[in-house]
């Protein structure tokens, strides 16, 4: 039995889901966003929640379950609150802002760094030293992140480069005469 989709995803106020086939549809203040599960569940919206039941005693049937349930609820979260990333950025001379929608990034390379910020994406720098990524979808904005970061990964022995704020980097000693 899966533990996770046992529980009804509830839909706050204001909040809107509808089920057509194998389709959820959410509607919220931050947007519409859409999930198509499997045919080992069955989708229902009932009470102002929405259920996740396997159809039948399969392994795949139960690992489907919890993870379309799982889906359902970033769904949920995701037109209410949103997702957020914030990044770091460490080093003399490393900084970030925004033009327009473009986030210009000076790393230490020969050139700027120019990345265009993707639709139903916002990336803004409160600071020269700090990127915030937030949309809807959180894989999309995970994935924003992880592109933005890739262009500097933090390097272990002065912990210069790009990295989540919440990130630990492992810092190794250097050579010894």
């Amino acid at each position: 039995m899966s533990r996770i989709g046992k529980r009804p995803v509830d839909l706050p106020s204001g909040v809107e889901a509808s089920v057509s086939g194998q389709t959820v549809e959410v509607k919220g203040p931050k947007g519409t966003r859409s999930f198509t599960a499997t045919d080992d569940v069955a989708l229902a919206v009932e009470d102002g929640a929405v259920t996740v039941t396997p159809r039948g005693r399969s392994k795949r049937a139960r690992q489907q379950w919890g993870m379309s349930r799982t889906m359902v609820a970033n769904l949920v979260t995701g037109v209410t609150d949103g997702f957020k990333k914030e990044l770091e950025i460490q080093g003399v001379g490393y900084r970030a802002q925004m033009q327009g929608n473009t986030l210009k990034l000076n790393l230490g390379l020969s050139h700027d760094v120019n990345y265009d910020v993707p639709a139903g994406i916002t990336v803004t720098a409160p600071k020269p030293t700090q990127i915030v990524v937030e949309g809807s979808d959180e894989q999309k904005v995970g994935q924003v992140a992880a592109e933005i970061r890739r262009w500097r990964e933090p390097e272990p022995y002065k912990g210069k480069g790009i990295r989540y704020a919440n990130e630990f980097v492992f810092r190794k000693e250097g050579k010894k005469k």
